[in-house]
């Protein structure tokens, strides 16, 4: 695992095998940042949110791409020491935060809020997605124009419509589906 892009271009990822991490593939990560460059123009100044974290590779993707700032979130030990030596070896230590802790009832505490991007990538077939979309929807930590990433098992469905974020695109990449979320229209957002 790479970073694929920016000023870590080309930089290895520190991961390790177990029921706890699955990291996103390259493919789908370089995929992923294509549409949402597609859609910002570029990620520089982003506030970027990293829930169920795992290896960092999404902030830390965000972070070689130019984001501000990145908070990330990952509950399991072992996962949050990883993050940590990837932060340092990438040089964005000073440019995130990492809590290790439980995401639902740690995003009510966020001080960073809002942010430009989310990352949602938590186990599968736990019901987690729509639990932690409407939670943030309802604390209002998508900025205005901000954009959720959700990663699924491709059988996995979450609604469409989640509060007041809607999925306004979906993607299916072999056994993973990225989902993104948006403000609606409705919401006045």
């Amino acid at each position: 695992m790479r970073i694929i892009s920016g000023t870590a271009r080309g930089k290895r990822l520190a991961s390790f095998r177990g029921e706890t991490v699955r990291p996103t593939p390259d493919r789908v990560r370089e995929a992923l940042f294509s549409i949402l460059i597609s859609r910002f123009g570029s990620l520089a100044g982003t506030n970027v949110l990293d829930l169920f974290a795992g290896t960092g590779a999404m902030a830390i993707e965000a972070l070689s791409r130019g984001a501000k700032h990145a908070v990330l979130i990952e509950q399991d030990g072992r996962a949050a020491e990883l993050i940590k030596t990837n932060l340092r070896n990438c040089g964005f230590q000073e440019r995130a935060r990492l809590i290790r802790a439980e995401v639902l009832t740690t995003l009510p505490r966020l001080s960073e809020a809002p942010f430009d991007l989310v990352f949602l990538d938590p186990p599968y077939h736990m019901g987690y997605p729509e639990k932690t979309i409407s939670t943030i929807s309802s604390l209002k930590l998508l900025a205005p124009d901000g954009i959720l990433c959700a990663e699924t098992a491709a059988a996995e469905q979450i609604p469409e419509r989640i509060g007041n974020l809607v999925c306004d695109d979906f993607r299916r990449y072999g056994s993973t589906a990225l989902h993104l979320f948006t403000h609606s229209e409705a919401s006045g957002s």
